[in-house]
């Protein structure tokens, strides 16, 4: 395996573009075994269609289930974008670049996967949106702003166009690097996406900016959007669900879901597309030291809102708070949050050679979304099933087999789209790669300046 700096301008063109030009073995499975899937979860979705959310385990007072519980869990999946791309690159991270576009897609797929649940959700999408915007001005009929049914769409929507620029933006040199090199369809797509590019200093000055703009930009989007979605539930009088600390835990625990499944991706995109040169074991110490910081955060807000719960000594409080700690079967999803979600892959991560380990990396990654999935449900489901004083009014939940449809479809969903980007766009920003070998022959450079002086003195 060559190191990236020993490399040239040309094999890393082509070893980047070799996704778009030739499928392995591994990806015609991922794509028949992810189209499987989807088929079923599209089947699951008409089926609730047609007979109405009656086929689901929804019922009073259970109003939200695994589609809400998803709904989270996708939007915080989608922090990982900004948190590797926006962040990292205004502090000039030199890591970031080869994980930064896989990342920014991941954000892009995985908000549209999450504003598929609340449509999916209410039994009739195509009544959804006609009272979600208010567009129907001759009857002066107006959504109520202070409802999370306008304002999850206003913050999904604008994160989403907002990430949609900012991968554009970045992704506009290597289009016109592609359409030099394709012919037919291909070189008309990239043709009308490279913007006529030409790679002057200008143009180059311009995308710099603007990178760096929409990177200022979108932070204060990025941590609204996850606050907004806490927001949801702080604002409800649910026992549990009305907490202060909510916004700034959803934010940690999406960072720490959104980071960790970005080192998944990171281990798949190594291993399918023969990246080696590229995503590198230093890569995996990085962001291995990161999630110690985020998964440490995390750990102290989750345990925060078991205090806030605890503290005024409210009754309902108390008893929705026992009711997870300590009743079946939350009292072992509360240990399968903390071991899964810290305990295992936290300490793992202090030791350099296991960050350096790429299938230790990738399982604990693993580990770490099965404990956010489980916290999310944790999170929701337990105010519902006792959210009243009388006892008759309690019920337990119980997904049906199309909620659980919906919950793998939504997985093979993201799964697919990103299998489809990397065959008509390099998964790693080729131009970025391509700085960085610049960058990294400057700094050799300067060193062996720096040692011929200090030799002569």
């Amino acid at each position: 395996m060559q190191e990236r700096h020993q490399l040239g301008e040309e094999a890393i063109t082509r070893e980047l573009f070799r996704p778009l030009v030739s499928t392995p073995a591994m990806m015609w499975v991922g794509f028949i075994g992810l189209g499987a899937v989807l088929a079923i979860f599209v089947f699951a979705v008409s089926w609730m269609f047609y007979w109405g959310l009656g086929v689901t385990g929804l019922h009073r007072p259970n109003m939200w289930g695994f589609m809400i519980v998803n709904f989270v869990f996708w939007i915080g999946i989608s922090h990982a974008g900004v948190m590797i791309s926006a962040i990292l690159r205004l502090t000039q991270a030199e890591w970031r670049r080869p994980v930064t576009r896989a990342a920014e897609v991941m954000t892009i797929f995985s908000l549209m996967t999450a504003m598929l649940h609340p449509v999916i959700h209410t039994g009739r999408p195509w009544r959804t949106l006609y009272w979600v915007f208010p567009y129907d001005f001759w009857r002066n009929l107006w959504p109520d702003i202070r409802g999370p049914l306008v304002w999850d769409p206003s913050a999904i929507l604008t994160y989403l166009t907002g990430s949609t620029l900012f991968l554009y933006t970045t992704i506009i040199p290597d289009m016109a690097l592609a359409r030099d090199r394709t012919t037919g369809w291909r070189h008309v797509l990239y043709s009308i996406l490279a913007l006529g590019w030409r790679g002057n200093e200008r143009q180059w000055k311009m995308q710099t900016i603007a990178g760096f703009l929409l990177s200022g930009l979108i932070l204060p989007v990025f941590v609204s959007v996850h606050s907004i979605v806490s927001w949801d539930f702080a604002v409800s009088l649910v026992p549990t669900w009305h907490a202060t600390v909510f916004a700034p835990y959803f934010v940690i625990g999406a960072i720490h879901s959104g980071v960790s499944a970005v080192v998944t991706l990171m281990a798949l995109m190594r291993w399918l597309f023969r990246f080696e040169n590229y995503i590198r074991l230093e890569h995996f110490d990085s962001i291995g030291r990161l999630l110690i910081a985020v998964g440490t955060g995390w750990l102290w807000f989750f345990l925060l809102d078991i205090f806030f719960a605890i503290y005024p000594q409210e009754a309902r409080e108390l008893e929705i708070m026992q009711f997870r700690l300590f009743d079946w079967p939350f009292n072992v999803m509360t240990a399968l949050i903390f071991i899964f979600g810290y305990f295992i892959p936290v300490p793992i991560w202090v030791f350099q050679r296991f960050r350096r380990n790429v299938k230790i990396m990738f399982w604990t990654s693993i580990a770490v979304n099965v404990g956010m999935w489980a916290e999310r449900y944790w999170l929701i489901k337990p105010g519902l099933m006792r959210k009243y004083e009388w006892t008759f009014d309690w019920a337990w939940y119980r997904p049906s087999i199309v909620e659980i449809s919906i919950v793998m479809g939504s997985f093979a969903l993201v799964g697919f789209l990103l299998l489809v980007f990397s065959k008509i766009f390099p998964p790693i920003s080729v131009w970025e790669e391509k700085e960085g070998v610049h960058f990294a022959q400057q700094l050799q450079v300067g060193k062996r300046r720096v040692n011929a002086i200090v030799r002569e003195f």
